[in-house]
């Protein structure tokens, strides 16, 4: 392409200097006009209209979602209460007897279904609810892993700072469920004894037998002695003197084991027989004979201090003697009062030959000489 003298020219010069710009040619701000105004509003409605079918989706399945799980929920906890009541109304012992229907009283009843109904509702809220959650951030195409990740490792962290936490209440969980003990039992806890007055998921309150009150973790109950369920015996020793007829004391103990089973209140709380078991054993001089009763729980020393009363009034009247421990005092021979006297002597008398022969010869008289 040649280029002509003239244009050589002004490109050796140089391109020229731009006009100053004027006040006249400065852009003002533009006015949006309503022609504007009405093409922002076609492409909203038209990014609406585009976007509106899945809006409405997400919509109806969020909606649907907490709608399902509400109505679960009340359905499952409707479903656990009636349970509850259902366990209250028909509370046996494990073999199904009238007998275990006596040993649990109505507070107990009521506190252990009020713990099982409480942590079974819990549980049911937890799960259904945090169930639905995260089916409606899934809806929202939100990523769970993260977020399933970070309550994992704080779940973790939690348990193990919280751990003697959680123990004590899986513990009591499990103690409820199974029923060990109630409100109004005695038991031992190897840590503490006494009666329980209350029951948690955390803490079983004792009394104790001076009145005190016994707070134990139930995670630190290792092992538990129910004395109040099923039945309790009633022991007691006799012990006689090794020369009483046989015959004759037992006649005697089954004669105060008759009248004391037909009176009230003892034909109650008595659910057996006393029995005179036999010699529980024979020593130097004194037996020992073993009567037994089973009885109701936690009545045995009532019960065994009653017989004890009976039985000392009986042998009494029967001329039987009772010697006071495992084994009967020696019977020791009275003392002799003249044994720490010394035997006549004759020494004692002074005009005796032999007390004369003894005593000491009188020095002689001094003898004076004149001159």
């Amino acid at each position: 392409m040649s280029m002509s003298p003239a244009d050589a020219v002004l490109l050796a010069a140089g391109p020229s200097p731009s006009p100053s710009p004027t006040p006249s040619d400065t852009q003002t701000p533009r006015v949006p006009s309503l022609q504007d105004a009405q093409e922002k509003a076609t492409n909203a409605a038209g990014w609406v209209e585009q976007n509106w079918s899945t809006w409405l989706a997400i919509g109806l399945r969020v909606l649907l979602i907490v709608v399902i799980a509400a109505v679960l929920r009340v359905v499952v906890r409707r479903a656990i209460t009636k349970l509850i009541d259902r366990m209250n109304r028909n509370v046996q012992s494990a073999d199904g007897s009238a007998l275990g229907g006596l040993l649990v009283n109505y507070e107990r009843r009521r506190q252990r279904s009020q713990a099982i109904g409480s942590v079974l509702r819990s549980v049911a809220s937890f799960l259904i609810m945090g169930t639905a959650a995260l089916m409606i951030l899934g809806t929202f195409q939100i990523n769970l892993a993260p977020l399933l990740a970070s309550a994992g490792v704080a779940g973790v962290a939690i348990g193990f700072g919280a751990r003697n936490l959680v123990t004590d209440f899986l513990s009591g969980v499990f103690m409820i469920l199974e029923d060990q003990y109630g409100v109004g039992d005695t038991i031992d806890a190897g840590v503490a004894s006494g009666e329980v007055i209350e029951v948690g998921l955390r803490v079983t309150k004792l009394r104790g037998d001076n009145g005190e009150i016994w707070y134990v973790r139930n995670g630190e109950v290792k092992r538990i002695g129910n004395l109040s369920q099923g039945w309790a015996t009633a022991n007691v020793d006799v012990t006689v003197h090794s020369g009483e007829d046989l015959d004759r004391v037992k006649a005697t103990l089954d004669e105060v084991a008759g009248k004391m089973s037909a009176e009230e209140p003892w034909n109650e709380l008595l659910w057996g027989p006393i029995e005179v078991l036999g010699l529980d054993s024979v020593l130097l001089d004194s037996m020992v004979v073993r009567v037994s009763a089973k009885t109701m729980p936690g009545k045995s020393l009532t019960v065994e201090r009653e017989l004890r009363w009976r039985i000392k009034r009986a042998f009494d009247a029967a001329d039987i003697r009772i010697v006071g421990g495992a084994t009967a005092p020696v019977e020791e021979q009275p003392a002799d009062p003249t044994a720490g006297m010394a035997p006549p002597s004759a020494y004692a008398n002074a005009t005796s030959p032999q007390s004369a022969a003894a005593s000491p010869l009188a020095p002689p008289a001094p003898t004076s000489t004149t001159k």
